[in-house]
């Protein structure tokens, strides 16, 4: 069933897109700021900027604007808004003027909506997402060249979000007006779309667009240099007895070819630890497709995917702080199309018990299509 929002495309405004540089930051909505501050600060190792008794301003060690997290105590744990810094200050007036010609909900804000970050603008985006544009930030140190700082598993970049929302061609090509480049996506025989991965800064994705009822985040994704950094973190978690908040790997992705783990926090936002995917700069990158019905998309060894993994994922807020409704998604799902009632995927269509067909069995392409 094809979703109805796919008839009704976002236009594409006549007023230039603003220019963003990357993901920069996220504020989410958290139950106990205690629990919090020691799951990411303690166990995960982030840079507490600034603290007080509503908030927390976290930073990877190789960041130097003030912040890539804010933990913001509240009653309901949700996500308050993705935030994207912009090339120049003109560019949040642009921003501004290019959700306004869309209809959307914006709120602008000079002295910032949070400690640390300048002239800001807050939009509620087609998608129901709350999202921020920014250019004036407070830099502070990069902690790049303090190794006695650096722990086994040390969080060295913020690199992604991932977003489920209930059309991805809508979605998609909203991000393409944007500015954005699709570098991977994962699509039927049908054309039916599941997910997509678009990019400003020169890696696989800033975002993702994950196919499901929405707007909710699936993700927030920090980086490593290395697998081993990654493989600690496991072990730390075992050893403080919070094996249970690993949902799933670590594991090598098919799509992106990164190195992954996803972990819960105390309010069961997802974490995902990345590393080593590739470089996609040049303006002719090639688009990857993956069929659905390939297992190595989502993990390259061909395990399962947990079935939470596709089906939880954290609510976002209007600029009102209320929790914004879910949409459902119409099309069907990536779940229901690729894992049996074994809970074990299979590697194309018909072929039951997943058997290795040599290079006949990969299922991605470079290109637009399948």
């Amino acid at each position: 069933m094809t979703n109805p929002q796919t008839v009704n495309p976002i236009p594409k405004p006549s007023v230039p897109a603003p220019d963003i540089l990357r993901c920069a930051y996220m504020e989410i909505v958290v139950t106990d700021l205690a629990k919090s501050r020691e799951f990411y600060v303690d166990v995960l190792g982030l840079v507490v900027t600034y603290e007080d008794e509503n908030a927390i301003y976290l930073r990877t060690l190789e960041e130097f604007i003030h912040h890539n997290l804010v933990l913001r105590k509240g009653p309901e744990a949700a996500v308050a808004a993705f935030s994207y810094r912009v090339r120049s200050p003109e560019d949040v007036d642009r921003a501004e003027a290019y959700y306004k010609e869309l209809g959307c909900r914006t709120e602008r804000n000079k002295d910032g909506f949070v400690r640390g970050i300048g002239d800001s603008l807050r939009v509620e985006d087609p998608l129901g997402f709350p999202y921020e544009f920014f250019y004036e930030v407070e830099h502070v140190d990069r902690l790049a060249w303090n190794y006695e700082l650096y722990g086994a598993g040390a969080l060295v970049r913020l690199d992604h979000f991932n977003q489920v929302t209930p059309d991805v061609p809508r979605g998609r090509k909203y991000f393409e007006d944007l500015g954005f480049r699709v570098t991977e996506d994962i699509k039927d025989s049908d054309d039916v779309t599941y997910a997509a991965w678009v990019a400003r800064k020169p890696t696989v994705h800033d975002t993702a667009l994950t196919g499901g009822d929405g707007p909710r985040m699936h993700h927030i994704a920090f980086a490593t240099h290395e697998k081993h950094n990654i493989l600690y973190i496991c072990d730390k978690m075992g050893a403080l007895r919070i094996s249970d908040r690993i949902e799933r790997g670590p594991g090598r992705h098919g799509v992106s070819n990164a190195f992954y783990l996803y972990i819960l926090d105390p309010d069961g936002h997802r974490i995902e630890i990345y590393t080593q995917d590739y470089y996609t700069g040049d303006p002719d990158n090639p688009t990857v497709t993956w069929d659905v019905h390939d297992n190595q998309r989502r993990d390259w060894w061909g395990n399962p995917v947990v079935p939470s993994w596709y089906t939880n994922a954290s609510r976002v807020l209007d600029l009102d702080g209320n929790v914004k409704e879910l949409v459902k998604r119409e099309d069907k799902s990536e779940m229901d199309v690729t894992i049996g009632a074994d809970g074990f995927s299979y590697t194309r269509e018909g072929d039951d018990e997943g058997s290795y067909k040599g290079e006949a069995s990969k299922g991605f392409k470079l290109g637009n299509s399948l």
